[in-house]
C-alpha cells in the first residue's frame, strides 16, 4: 500500500458518482486482542458487500484522512486513512494504520463484490 495522495483518490471517489457499488467498511480498536490489554476499550464495526450509490464524495484532512460519501438518505463517513492501493483501478482501497502498523479502519469501494 502507499501513502494517500488526496488528489488521486478524489479523482477515484468521482470516478464512482451516480454508481451502484460494493461497500466494505470495517474499523478496529483491537477489540479482537483487548484480552492482551485491558485498559483499552474494544470498539469494532464491520459492513461488507452492501450496495450503495452516493451523489458527492470527497476526502480532506492532512493526513490522517477523511472520506464522506453522500448518499439520497445520509452519509457514509470514514476517518483516520492513511493508505491506498495504488495497483487497484476498478476498486478504491484504502486503509488507516495506527503507529504500530495495525490495522485502523478500512474504507472499500467496488463495481464488484469483495
Amino acid at each position: 500500500m502507499q501513502s494517500i495522495e488526496p488528489s488521486r483518490i478524489q479523482l477515484m471517489i468521482d470516478q464512482f458518482v451516480n454508481q451502484d457499488l460494493y461497500i466494505h467498511l470495517e474499523m478496529t480498536t483491537g477489540a479482537y486482542a483487548a484480552h492482551l490489554d485491558s485498559s483499552k476499550h474494544p470498539a469494532a464495526n464491520f459492513i461488507t458487500n452492501a450496495v450503495i450509490r452516493y451523489s458527492h464524495g470527497g476526502i480532506s484532512g492532512s493526513g490522517p484522512y477523511r472520506v464522506g460519501l453522500k448518499m439520497d438518505r445520509g452519509w457514509i463517513y470514514a476517518e483516520g486513512l492513511t493508505h491506498y492501493e495504488e495497483s487497484e483501478s476498478d476498486r478504491l482501497i484504502m486503509a488507516g494504520h495506527d503507529n504500530e502498523g495495525k490495522l485502523v479502519v478500512a474504507l472499500q469501494l467496488s463495481r464488484e463484490p469483495f
